[in-house]
C-alpha cells in the first residue's frame, strides 16, 4: 500500500503536561483539526482510547461529506500516538511527540499516510498535510486556555 511521511515541528507556549493532558483528550480534537466536527462513541482502554470522530468535507463549497473514522489514541514514552481508519481505504498513523523548550512545549508533529492506489493518496495527504499545518496554529491559540 504506498504511503506518505509528513512531519511538522511547532512551538506551543504551554507546559509539556497540559499539552499532553490537550492531547490524550478526544473532544480537543474538535477544531483541533479544522475537518473534526464530532467526536463521539468514546471507548476508555488500558492501553489507550477508541473513538469515532465525524470530519466534514466541502466539495465546490456545495456538496458536504460527513466520514466517519475509527480513531485510536494511545500514551508514549514522550506524548501521544494513535491510527485512524477511514472509509475507502485510507489510513493514518500519528505520533506527536513532544518536549520541554522555552518555557513552552515542542511538537514534533508525524503522520503516515497510506491509501490503495496513488491518486486517493495524494488527496488525503494533501488534506492531511493542511490539517497538521492548521493544528500548529490552533494548538498554540489555545495555549493560555492550556495553562489555566
Amino acid at each position: 500500500m504506498p504511503e506518505t511521511l509528513l512531519r511538522n515541528t511547532f512551538h506551543v507556549p504551554a507546559p509539556p503536561a497540559a499539552v499532553l493532558a490537550h492531547l490524550s483528550e478526544p473532544a480537543s480534537y474538535v477544531g483541533l483539526s479544522p475537518l473534526v466536527v464530532e467526536v463521539r462513541e468514546v471507548r476508555r482502554e488500558p492501553d489507550g482510547v477508541r473513538y469515532t470522530c465525524v470530519e466534514r468535507f466541502r466539495f465546490l463549497g456545495l456538496l458536504r461529506y460527513d466520514n466517519h473514522i475509527e480513531v485510536t489514541l494511545r500514551p508514549t514514552r514522550d506524548g501521544v500516538a494513535g491510527e485512524v481508519d477511514s472509509p475507502g481505504g485510507v489510513r493514518l498513523a500519528y505520533r506527536f511527540a513532544l518536549s520541554g523548550r522555552d518555557g513552552g512545549t515542542e511538537v514534533r508533529d508525524e503522520l503516515r499516510v497510506r491509501a490503495a492506489f496513488g491518486p486517493l493518496l495524494r488527496y488525503a495527504a494533501r488534506k492531511a498535510r493542511e490539517v497538521q499545518l492548521a493544528r500548529a496554529g490552533v494548538l498554540a491559540a489555545r495555549a493560555p486556555a492550556l495553562r489555566a
